[in-house]
């Protein structure tokens, strides 16, 4: 595999962005090419972890605003970018990413930190690799927030979401700064654009953001074994779950039906609607925060 990084100039003077890079290296599992893994890693380094996994075609910078208020509450935040994002390394074919391997990478990562008692915090492709990892580690979790996301094992893909796997799929420009303000219910500014921008200084960068899409098991896809797998273990995930769905978000909305009732560590949860479209760490950061300490609390506790 051919390994791309991003210029660590690319990522100076990022607004509200004032946290210490971290990198872990991890080897693939499948050829032992060495992949750096950023993240963010903030609060005290013994406390309780929060994971905040991020999404596509997004990064740890969409955090910026829950990180520094959940660290104040005394957790550990570790908010990693995945594989061809952000300012991990990014891989220049399409055909190096799975979304197995995309389990695998973060499953290697959490294991060489050592990283216990996590509550996840996810959203987008946050949950569809976050929730995998607690299928395959549970004892490392606590608890799941859960936001605009999910863990699909096949079923008919929404509308919206159909359109823009043609778009990412298809469409010659990948505007990838611009597409993330077109999923906010806020207006970004030019500078919060550029910063979502910022790991890709050109299209060779975008390969992971281009594939992730296609990689949705929405409709016939080999990766429904291991979601079905992972549902096995869900059905009888005890330990607290929380859904906060926003209230305008075209591809998931009504998706925490799918958990709520069924995930036994749903019972008993306070279960929100927060206020926003997509990318609600954008629209509504201190109502996913509140989520985030509730759960985190009740294991703390």
């Amino acid at each position: 595999m051919r390994v791309l990084r991003t210029p660590d100039s690319r990522f100076t003077g990022l607004p509200d962005f004032p946290f210490a890079p971290h990198y872990a290296e991890i080897a693939d599992p499948t050829d032992g090419t060495r992949l750096r893994v950023h993240y963010v890693d903030e609060g005290p380094i013994d406390a309780p972890v929060v994971l905040m996994m991020h999404g596509e075609p997004s990064w740890s910078y969409l955090y910026r605003f829950m990180i520094a208020p959940v660290a104040e509450a005394g957790y550990r935040v570790v908010a990693p970018d995945l594989i061809g994002f952000g300012k991990s390394d990014k891989l220049a074919k399409k055909s190096d990413y799975s979304y197995a391997r995309h389990v695998a990478w973060m499953r290697r990562w959490i294991e060489k930190l050592d990283l216990r008692n996590i509550t996840l915090a996810c959203q987008d492709w946050g949950s569809l690799i976050g929730l995998r990892l607690v299928a395959e580690m549970p004892e490392r979790f606590n608890g799941v927030v859960l936001s605009n996301g999910g863990l699909p094992a096949g079923q008919d893909a929404p509308r919206a979401f159909a359109i823009w796997r043609a778009f990412s799929k298809y469409s010659p420009v990948f505007p990838i700064g611009r597409i993330i303000a077109r999923g906010t219910a806020r207006t970004l500014s030019d500078a919060e654009i550029a910063a979502y921008d910022a790991p890709f200084p050109d299209g060779s960068f975008k390969a992971g953001a281009r594939i992730f899409p296609s990689f949705v098991p929405l409709g016939p896809n080999v990766a429904v074994p291991d979601q079905l797998k992972a549902w096995e273990v869900l059905d009888r995930w005890e330990k607290p779950f929380l859904c906060c769905f926003s209230d305008r978000d075209p591809i998931t909305r009504g998706g925490d039906a799918l958990f709520v009732g069924r995930v036994p560590g749903t019972r008993g949860q306070n279960h929100c609607t927060l206020s926003g479209s997509h990318f609600i760490q954008e629209d509504d950061p201190q109502g996913f925060v509140r989520c985030i300490l509730d759960v985190a609390g009740q294991a703390k506790g």
